[in-house]
């Protein structure tokens, strides 16, 4: 007997399901072992998402399913390669009268985002240095908008609807924890590295109010967030007349949290605010990444090899069991 409407991080092996779940990714492939055709879906809830294979493939159902929908279906959970799949026996897409609301089936911040944006404006308001709030006020409430709903990624660290907000959120949080051990720090330049780091995303990448990103932008592609960013930070740093030096850290700030060339840094922190940015920053991402993929795997068991953690496996412990 199938356990209806089951959420995706409740999932276990051997579940028989059906449900509603939205398509995040779908793709005909073909297998290498037998050259048939069979469909790729990565399905998502609130929860978090699997991967689903459709191993019986005709015309009539090739190109019958598209992205970012939602639809109802029964199948079977298995584990594949120490990582939980669906293997899809029946579905169909949604109908009028099955009356779903597309926003209870996608992966969003665990907090609301009105509440998120607060959250950080009480920081912004906290700046002493009048150019640095000025600065940081115009360019974080210029977004505000698409920050209800933009993640901070296309994939990978707080890919999620509001994941920008939450990015952040997390990251001032730990900031200020520091900043009282690290002493010698500016706060100000640090919240506002903080703040601004990662907001030229919402430039770089095209989400729908779903916060779901499709396609990078023409200008995200060429130039990337962090040129974006630095971009802004003149434009918005002269209308606002701040000190020539304050734009300058700040850019440097942004300019540096990636650290290495390779990820898009063309220079390593020359200012210990920058290097704890960068910190920050990192940390975040990986601890986010670590726990998702420890929610996808089996106490005792390893995570497939991510990408994100330097192509790592993740080992999920029986103290973390709840997780």
């Amino acid at each position: 007997m199938s356990i209806v409407n089951k959420k995706i991080s409740e999932f276990s092996q051997g579940d028989k399901i059906e449900g509603f779940y939205l398509i995040k990714s779908v793709e005909c492939k073909t297998a290498n072992a037998n050259g048939k055709r069979y469909l790729d879906f990565t399905l998502g809830d609130s929860t978090g998402e699997i991967t689903a294979k459709v191993w019986e493939v005709n015309k009539s159902n090739e190109n019958a399913y598209k992205k970012n929908t939602i639809i109802k279906v029964k199948g079977l959970v298995n584990a594949w390669q120490n990582a939980l799949q669906l293997k899809i026996e029946d579905m169909r897409n949604i109908e009028d009268e099955d009356n779903i609301k597309i926003e209870d089936y996608v992966q969003s911040a665990p907090y609301d985002s009105g509440f998120m944006f607060e959250y950080i404006n009480d920081y912004i308001e906290g700046i002493k240095s009048i150019d640095i709030k000025n600065i940081v006020n115009e360019i974080f409430n210029d977004n505000k908008e698409k920050l209800m709903y933009y993640p901070a990624a296309k994939k990978n660290h707080h890919s999620i609807r509001g994941g920008l907000l939450y990015h952040i959120m997390t990251m001032i949080s730990v900031a200020e924890k520091l900043c009282e051990i690290y002493t010698f720090l500016n706060k100000d330049l640090v919240y506002a590295g903080v703040i601004l780091h990662d907001l030229a995303k919402i430039k770089e990448m095209d989400s729908n109010e779903l916060g779901i990103v499709n396609e990078y932008t023409l200008e995200g592609t060429l130039l990337g967030h962090i040129t974006q960013g630095i971009k802004e930070l003149e434009i918005v740093g002269k209308k606002v007349n701040a000190d020539k030096e304050v734009i300058i850290l700040l850019q440097h700030m942004i300019l540096s949290h990636h650290y290495e060339p390779e990820y898009g840094s063309p220079i390593k922190p020359m200012i210990p605010e920058a290097e704890m940015l960068h910190y920050l920053d990192i940390m975040d991402a990986r601890m986010y990444d670590m726990l998702k993929i420890t929610k996808e795997t089996q106490v005792g068991q390893f995570s497939e090899r991510l990408w994100s953690l330097e192509n790592r496996r993740i080992y999920k412990h029986k103290f973390n069991e709840k997780i």
